[in-house]
């Protein structure tokens, strides 16, 4: 289908998800229920008072009667996957889950979609794929710490993948990933800086999952090849990739919760909310247009090296901001 006759019901999509997201949020913003599900600072906390985190139940909502009314836009996999992830994730933020028994599940879910898109690539490729959308779902999740960075890069990045779709002529996946966008864009009308609530678990393990999800059926019907997804998600994917990675070799417990993301660090040295979602959303273009270009003229590949070493050499940069900062301050409390 040509791309011109995509972007209709791919728009239309978007915008449903987009108010059903607001309204629903709104609604639940007046009710009790947001009182129920307060975010409490803890250790990994960028904000000091107790904030709902509804969030996600609005960008669900969203996407479902978006996708409720363009059937076939997502394989059943995915959406068996995706109710899955999001029923954990609420009980989580309601009651609280263990860690083996979320991350059992984020598997089990991850691997239905990679059988299910990846099946005819053999066993190898389906573990694989299986293993980097179980880690998509714990990333996003890793990367929900900001106001308006998890919800910047839904917009931005599923946005991407509408692009993408509906260049390659495939209207029912750029329908999903505009929906997805959608959703994304209502729930930031209420988590701007400074965010009157968050997305909680359940709406960033979910963004995890579909970010997984449409990048493997974008692969499987030969959309795109793995290289775009991965750049178009690189601000996420590398922040928390490394600074896991990071945790691992100085020996720190890579279970607990830390506030050593770059995204962090960047918010603690005084950029603020408002100026790390900024930093974070320049950043999320710059990938998606990197990746979209790079499909034009078949080097992907590349495109992904050069996000690759972009995100070292600034990931690098903030850390060494931060030890400066750290250095300083230890010497400012020693002389006096």
């Amino acid at each position: 289908m040509p791309p011109s006759d995509i972007a209709g019901p791919a728009l239309a999509a978007a915008a449903i998800a987009a108010c059903v997201a607001a309204a629903v949020l709104a609604t639940l913003l007046a009710s009790g229920l947001s009182h129920r599900m307060l975010d409490r600072p803890n250790a990994r906390s960028m904000h000091v008072t107790p904030t709902p985190r509804i969030g996600g139940l609005g960008v669900l909502a969203g996407l479902v009667a978006a996708l409720a009314a363009t059937r076939g836009a997502l394989p059943w996999a995915a959406w068996a996957a995706l109710a899955t992830v999001a029923a954990v994730s609420t009980l989580d933020d309601l009651r609280g889950l263990g860690a083996g028994t979320r991350l059992a599940l984020h598997l089990a879910a991850a691997t239905t979609i990679a059988v299910s898109a990846l099946g005819g690539h053999g066993a190898l490729t389906v573990a694989a794929g299986a293993l980097a959308i179980a880690w998509l779902v714990n990333l996003y999740n890793f990367m929900d710490g900001s106001d308006a960075l998890a919800g910047t890069m839904g917009v931005v990045g599923f946005g991407a993948c509408a692009l993408a779709a509906a260049a390659g002529g495939d209207a029912a996946l750029a329908v999903a990933s505009a929906a997805v966008a959608g959703a994304c864009a209502g729930f930031l009308v209420f988590n701007l800086p400074p965010a009157r609530l968050f997305m909680g678990d359940a709406g960033s393990t979910s963004l995890g999952l579909l970010a997984g999800a449409i990048g493997a059926v974008g692969v499987e019907r030969d959309l795109w090849s793995p290289w775009l997804p991965a750049t178009v998600f690189m601000p996420f994917a590398f922040d928390a990739t490394a600074t896991l990675l990071d945790r691992a070799r100085r020996g720190c417990r890579v279970w607990e919760a830390h506030r050593e993301h770059a995204y962090q660090r960047l918010n603690l040295s005084g950029f603020g909310h408002r100026r790390t979602a900024l930093a974070y959303g320049a950043l999320m273009l710059a990938n998606a247009a990197l990746a979209l270009g790079a499909r034009q003229v078949s080097l992907e590949g590349a495109a992904l090296v050069v996000s690759l070493l972009v995100h070292g050499v600034l990931w690098l940069a903030v850390q060494r901001a931060w030890r400066r900062r750290e250095d300083a301050a230890d010497a400012a409390d020693a002389r006096r």
